[in-house]
């Protein structure tokens, strides 16, 4: 088959392409808005659910009514992206005549969402912007390695999320006063903790090996003056003897004077690291039990298989080798050098980022990513170093959602398994029987990368009936 140009007309109708199953682009665009907003009545109720629990308190009179709005709201922005998509293409067929590669998707979706993000909240708008550009990315990145200009690098996810890492960690102890407030800080906080945020000045040393000395002291005296209760199991006893010996140990050992953890440096690398494998560990037990509960009902030898296997510890192990690591190299950092700067977050975040090879992640790493770059552009405008770019959010929405859009028209392969589903979902499995024969001429094999991911899901026997 000749392969033609990209700006070559197809002689395609909207009829033949977008919606075969009826005649009529009124009510197919009908069609999509009401399955699109039975869909996201059901996404958004979860997600501001969701919201709502995870405060931990009994929501307000006033909070409800503010997420009912808000649910309302987001509802109308996805279910606009999804109808007004429609309409971009059979409007844009009648005004040029014709489709060509760009118009086909790229087009009528960029002017889509342009329209819907407006409907959002402007407040949501930077984490919708994040969300797609995250997922663009990854496309992107397939699209040209199907066309041979790219080619993958073993582990490019670890130094991806390496280097936003350093990056990210170097604007969180950048970040002295507070003057930037980001979610993300948040989390490196938890993380990490507030002993590696640059200060104005030092700790007294004395002073504060003086309070360990106490505390460790206090500790010993008390066990020595404290007749131990009779037990029946003495192994339990001593092991708890043995513990607590090792911990009042490791807390007395030395720190630097610049160091500002209250304990010894080998005491808060192995508790923050222990502490956030533990986080990490039940995370995964908890995942595993509410999503594969019907499995183990059915199955009860699943459970042995599945909370034994290495598996379940991979992300625990990430999150806790990546806090001890950057945390001991951050301490030995300051005892070789003498000093602090926080300039050491480089060499510490590469460091550290060895860990994320027990959970890598292509997802992660686009998202800490664009996440890293979302913060040091804002901090920038608000230091003066950048301009301010208006409707920046917007259109990084729109340009993103349209590349999505694009590759699921045109060569779904190269879009990420999880957004295809969306898109069919949202659309009711009319996305898979839009006759896209038309444009196997611009050499993508459109119908057979049409026919294979129809496999992911399952479309409606009525619908499936249109595509032969």
């Amino acid at each position: 088959m000749q392969v033609l140009s990209k700006m070559t007309p197809v002689p395609v109708t909207c009829l033949e392409y977008v919606h075969p199953w009826t005649q009529s682009c009124t009510v197919a665009t009908a069609e999509l808005m009401i399955i699109g907003v039975q869909y996201c009545l059901r996404i958004y109720a979860a997600v501001y659910a969701l919201s709502l629990v995870m405060r931990g308190r009994i929501p307000s009179l006033p909070e409800l009514k503010k997420t009912l709005r808000g649910w309302l709201q987001s509802t109308a922005f996805l279910t606009t992206n999804a109808f007004s998509y429609s309409i971009m293409m059979c409007s844009l067929r009648r005004l040029l005549g014709s489709y060509n590669f760009y118009t086909a998707s790229y087009v009528p979706a960029f002017f889509a969402a342009l329209i819907s993000i407006m409907v959002e909240r402007s407040s949501r708008r930077a984490l919708l912007a994040l969300y797609v550009s995250n997922v663009a990315t990854e496309t992107m990145w397939n699209i040209l390695q199907s066309r041979g200009l790219v080619r993958s690098v073993p582990h490019g996810e670890i130094a991806i999320f390496g280097v936003a890492t350093s990056v990210l960690m170097y604007c969180y102890r950048k970040n002295r006063q507070k003057e930037y407030r980001d979610s993300m800080f948040d989390v490196v906080r938890f993380a990490i903790g507030d002993s590696e945020v640059m200060k104005g000045d030092a700790p007294s040393e004395g002073v504060e090996t003086s309070a360990v000395q106490n505390v460790v002291g206090r500790a010993e005296s008390s066990q020595r003056g404290t007749k131990s209760p009779k037990c029946s199991l003495p192994f339990i006893q001593a092991a708890v003897q043995a513990y607590l010996q090792l911990t009042g140990r490791l807390k007395a050992m030395g720190k630097h004077k610049l160091c500002r953890h209250r304990y010894g440096c080998v005491y808060d690398t192995l508790s923050s690291g222990g502490r956030m494998f533990s986080i990490g560990l039940g995370i995964q037990v908890v995942m595993k039990a509410v999503l594969q509960m019907r499995k183990f009902i059915s199955r009860p030898a699943l459970l042995r298989k599945t909370f034994l296997s290495k598996d379940i510890a991979r992300l625990g192990l990430f999150l806790g080798g990546f806090t001890s690591i950057y945390k001991m190299s951050s301490c030995l950092l300051r005892h070789f050098t003498d000093s602090d700067s926080p300039m050491f977050a480089f060499p510490s975040g590469l460091l550290a980022s060895v860990a994320f090879a027990f959970y890598s992640d292509n997802t992660i790493a686009l998202y800490i990513m664009w996440k890293t770059l979302q913060i040091t552009y804002n901090w920038g405008i608000e230091k003066g170093y950048l301009p301010r770019v208006p409707g920046f959010t917007v259109m990084l929405y729109a340009v993103s959602t349209a590349l999505l859009f694009h590759a699921a028209t045109i060569e779904p392969q190269n879009l990420r398994p999880s957004y295809w589903k969306f898109l069919h979902s949202i659309s009711g499995g009319r996305i898979c029987i839009m006759d896209r024969s038309g444009f196997d001429v611009y050499g993508l094999n459109t119908s057979g990368q049409i026919r294979t991911m129809m496999n992911l899901c399952k479309t409606e026997p009525i619908l499936q009936g249109r595509l032969s």
